[in-house]
């Protein structure tokens, strides 16, 4: 079972207290864009063995969405940060090489 920290409430909990919603750090395309971009954003998903950076929702505490980094084949967490991130910040990336050397090759 997943152990999620609320970046916001800093509460720390089971799985079963937040909501999934889905891969992280999409790239979503505005008006003028094509129907291939739109398709891809819809649909094309990774799903990687290992690292991977999640939206999760604290549906049974504050409400408000955040990111988590996480491994899928371990279910280890590397860390939460708020969902106005555009992208991993600095300090979780090195945290996620520090214990898993070359993860993004």
């Amino acid at each position: 079972m997943l152990i999620l920290h609320c970046p916001y409430c800093q509460v720390k909990g089971e799985e079963s207290e937040f909501a999934p919603g889905g891969e992280a750090h999409l790239t979503r395309h505005g008006p003028g864009s094509t129907d291939d971009d739109f398709k891809s954003y819809l649909f094309s998903r990774k799903n990687p063995r290992g690292v991977h950076f999640e939206r999760w929702r604290h549906a049974s505490g504050c409400g408000k969405w955040f990111h988590a980094a996480r491994a899928t084949d371990t279910l280890e967490v590397y860390a939460t940060y708020p969902a106005q991130t555009l992208a991993p910040p600095k300090q979780v990336l090195d945290t996620i090489e520090k214990k898993r050397p070359g993860w993004n090759k």
